[in-house]
């Protein structure tokens, strides 16, 4: 059948293709690509494509070939390793594995689910193989496009691999998946009296592998640390297939800390199988108060002055006046509408050192301006406070069809000012931007709101997010302090370090990742000469180039 290209520079074309038109993808042509979203529009002007039995590619009469990034012999050995129902393939499937919780979108290929780790290491294989690029994924709630597949090609999702292995509250361990979601840790103990420390804000859907691989944070990470503090080994599968342990139950175990490198390697050097936590004991006491202001600059000086009377909570969290009022909105939390800003503080311990420490941060708030001081009294208080602090992002989500969260780092002595350039530069872009973020630690995260839908208004909120992290990495903090760089903050990355620090990563990155096949894109800026991470260069007639 004849294929029209309706261009102006085009001529009529023919094609022929080995798979039906709601099969293809993604093609390349010579060494350009023609991406699914382009693809689209020709097929909208008029592309028709139709099966003759050629293998896999497309040729054209003037010399240039265009081939499937999943040849049919990868799919069928897909096939024969997981089942008819252990993988998807059709667009409209895919569609829901082109995006993470920020905006940037790239769809795979094919979709693979394993049960097992040798399952895992057989994907891994056949991908490397085959010459596909390939990623993890877990539950998708991700903030940088950690688990886009920037390059298309293989995605192996974990959400088969679920189960909680065992459970050792004699020593305060736990193994597990890694599509165990986060929260479903601390479900399965509270009974005991223990509790998994790591609460992302996304805990309730959130699962172990991505947490490990992002070295996920949350709101209690001021006292209890980040995931890295709370992983003591790993099972994992190398980009070559093979499975590896590190680590281990017993603590301060000999040789490099393999485990601390790969916990927050964004999934850009091994596949994590499975995961040994650390468990702790609840806390005798926990105190949650709410403390309210008449301006953001007031509630940022109450952090600073917290820390100078040498009290460390375990979380320390802000919401601006836009923000709290989308919350309460939403969840009737008991948030005040009229406040410019306020902080939910907890403390906890042995309960006479926490009463003694709830009067230390009610004169701090006193002294810093706070206009109202409140004690959650019950149980059902505290967790209303922390239900409109977690659900805040969905709160965002009624008010504005798209938001884009940042995640840069300060020190706490910058809040005050870092929040007072986050308005200016509201201003400057015409966008709203409401704040809510680890006050503790500095941990920022202005939420930019905008519709993707108006022209432009991406290319704003993207601009403004650049702007904000830029100010960060100037005041002396960081571009991530959990979210991860992802494809999001890659080029960022030029601005943080210089280029030796950027080739160093780059050499570990390939040292466990030789073919750069595993996440590619990711971290390490793009195009910039030796520090580019692309697909190697692979041999004429290859299924991908």
């Amino acid at each position: 059948m004849t294929v029209r290209v309706a261009e102006a520079h085009a001529a009529e074309e023919i094609l022929r293709v080995t798979n039906a038109a709601y099969q293809v993808e993604k093609f390349f042509i010579d060494t350009g690509r023609l991406d699914r979203q382009r693809l689209g529009e020709l097929l909208w002007k008029g592309v028709f494509l139709v099966t003759d039995g050629m293998d896999g590619c497309l040729q054209h009469p003037s010399g240039f070939t265009l081939s499937l990034m999943i040849p049919a012999g990868l799919k069928q050995r897909v096939h024969d390793l997981l089942g008819p129902r252990g993988y998807l393939d059709r667009p409209q499937d895919l569609a829901l594995y082109e995006y993470d919780g920020g905006v940037d979108k790239h769809a795979p290929d094919l979709v693979a689910f394993p049960r097992s780790t040798a399952e895992v290491a057989a994907l891994v294989k056949l991908a490397q193989e085959f010459g596909v690029p390939f990623v993890g994924r877990g539950a998708g709630t991700g903030l940088s496009g950690g688990a886009i597949p920037r390059e298309g090609g293989l995605m192996i999702a974990f959400a088969r691999m679920n189960r909680i292995l065992e459970l050792d509250l004699e020593n305060e361990r736990a193994v597990v998946q890694p599509g165990v979601v986060n929260l479903d840790i601390t479900l399965a103990v509270e009974g005991s009296g223990y509790f998994f420390a790591p609460d992302p804000s996304s805990q309730r859907a959130c699962t172990i592998g991505g947490n490990v691989a992002e070295n996920a944070g949350g709101p209690h990470t001021l006292a209890y640390g980040v995931t890295t503090n709370h992983v003591l080994g790993l099972e994992l599968v190398l980009p070559d297939g093979t499975v590896v342990e590190t680590g281990g139950k017993a603590s301060d175990l000999p040789g490099y800390d393999l485990t601390g490198l790969l916990t927050g390697s964004e999934g850009t050097m091994v596949l994590v199988t499975k995961v040994i936590v650390r468990l702790m004991r609840k806390p005798e006491t926990v105190k949650t108060i709410l403390a309210i202001y008449e301006s953001n600059e007031d509630a940022g000086r109450t952090v600073a002055e917290i820390t100078a009377r040498a009290i460390t909570p375990v979380a320390v969290e802000m919401l601006d006046g836009v923000m709290l009022r989308m919350v309460e909105e939403a969840t009737h939390a008991g948030y005040p509408m009229d406040a410019a800003a306020v902080l939910l503080i907890e403390l906890e311990g042995i309960r006479e050192a926490v009463e003694e420490q709830v009067e230390q941060v009610r004169q701090a708030c006193t002294v810093s301006g706070a206009r109202e001081f409140r004690v959650a009294r019950t149980a059902g208080e505290r967790d209303l406070l922390w239900k409109g602090r977690k659900n805040a992002f969905g709160a965002v989500g009624r008010v504005s069809p798209t938001y884009y969260v940042q995640d840069g780092v300060v020190p706490r002595t910058q809040i005050a000012p870092t929040l007072h350039f986050i308005g200016e530069v509201a201003l400057k872009y015409g966008l709203t931007i409401s704040n809510i973020f680890h006050a503790g630690d500095g941990n920022m995260h202005p939420i930019i709101l905008f519709d993707a839908r108006k022209p432009g208004d991406m290319a704003k909120a993207r601009a403004a997010g650049a702007e904000i992290l830029t100010w960060c990495i100037d005041a002396g903090g960081s571009i991530t302090g959990e979210h991860g760089v992802g494809m999001e903050k890659s080029e960022l990355m030029a601005k943080m370090f210089p280029p030796e620090t950027l080739e160093a990563i780059l050499k570990l990155k390939m040292l466990f990742d030789p073919n750069a096949r595993l996440n590619p894109g990711k971290v390490l800026p793009t195009g910039r000469g030796c520090l580019e991470i692309r697909q190697a260069p692979l041999s004429a007639g290859s299924a991908v180039y």
